[in-house]
């Protein structure tokens, strides 16, 4: 009981502590769940990001689930769940109740205007996280090239590219145990 308790109070600071999204909240949640608590590895965590991402629904809450899961099983799953959008339902309906009122007033605008430099801040640093992790030769950074190219200046659901990458990352490595298997 403890631990389900445990899921729920990380994963509501995380909720109630990250502006901006859920791509906001993947360096906190690389903090706190990889570095502080040990629940799962950086590999762990970034597959947990790419299933996430593939899958219906916001990637901090699938993310979440994915660890609760990881952790207790489907009660994990719920409470991680509950924990991250617990504060995110509170806070939204506080602000819609007054944004109206204080929306054109400059000190909203200008806290809004630093928080959207800090959310880009937060993502940028996950980039960086993640590239290291992820790229790990040429073929990386070419497939990384083509796919940011791709999503960047064409119609291309993100989700295609996702597929691609997989079927790709598949072909490749399967190519790589084959050689390995030949020596």
């Amino acid at each position: 009981m403890k631990e389900l308790i445990d899921l729920f109070l990380v994963f509501c600071r995380i909720g109630g502590f990250t502006f901006g999204g859920g791509y906001a909240m993947l360096p906190i949640i690389q903090k706190e769940i990889v570095e502080e608590r040990k629940w799962a590895t950086n590999e762990e965590v970034m597959d947990y990001y790419a299933i996430g991402q593939c899958t219906p629904g916001i990637i901090a809450v699938n993310t979440a689930t994915f660890i609760g899961y990881k952790r207790k099983g489907i009660i994990g799953g719920i409470a991680a769940t509950l924990g991250v959008v617990f504060p995110s339902l509170i806070i939204i309906t506080i602000i819609a109740t007054f944004f109206e009122h204080f929306q054109d007033y400059p000190i909203v605008q200008n806290a809004l205007g630093g928080i959207r430099v800090a959310v880009v801040a937060l993502i940028t640093s996950t980039i960086v996280k993640m590239w290291k992790q992820s790229i790990k030769n040429w073929i990386g950074i070419a497939f990384f090239i083509f796919s940011f190219l791709l999503i960047t200046f064409t119609d291309l659901s993100p989700v295609i590219m996702i597929i691609i990458g997989g079927i790709t990352g598949t072909i490749i490595n399967l190519n790589k145990s084959k050689k390995v298997d030949a020596k």
